[in-house]
Formats: C-alpha cells, sequence, structure tokens
C-alpha cells in the first residue's frame, strides 16, 4: 500500500471511532439518568479504574500503556462532562 492508500485507512478508521464515541456517549447518557434517579454522583472513580485496567489488560500495542490510559482518561472525562450536563 502506499501513502495514499494508509490515509485512506486512517480516514476510514477515524469515522469508525467516531461512530463508537457517539454510541459510548450515548451509553453514559443512560447511566447519567440512571444516578440521578439513584442520586449517585456523576464521578465513580473506582469504576473508571476498572475501565482503565480493563483496556490496558487488553492493550498489545504498539501503542504504550501509558498513551492507552491517556487517551482512556480524556473518553471518560468528556462523556463525565457530557453526563453532567444531563
Amino acid at each position: 500500500m502506499d501513502l495514499s492508500d494508509w490515509r485512506k485507512r486512517i480516514d476510514a478508521l477515524n469515522l469508525q471511532l467516531v461512530d463508537l464515541l457517539n454510541e459510548r456517549a450515548k451509553c453514559a447518557v443512560a447511566i447519567a439518568e440512571v444516578k440521578k434517579k439513584k442520586m449517585l454522583p456523576v464521578l465513580d472513580a473506582e469504576r473508571e479504574q476498572q475501565v482503565i485496567s480493563a483496556v490496558l489488560a487488553k492493550n498489545h500495542g504498539p501503542l504504550a500503556d501509558d498513551s492507552i490510559r491517556r487517551i482512556f482518561e480524556c473518553i471518560m472525562a468528556e462523556h463525565r462532562r457530557l453526563e453532567e450536563s444531563h
């Protein structure tokens, strides 16, 4: 494959990532509604650590664990902001 082919592949993966992030966000909104009814805080540090541990256990590179951790911390922070707005 040449550079153009690799870029097309990256573009397709980016679109898949957007779809997956928005699907995850829909779940976060649903969770926010459950938490609101049960009067639970938006931030669940223990759950976030479970998520980080799970994705790190699945990581086999080439991204380093620290990179995966930062990516998921950012994803969770944005979805937490979404939960807070609902």
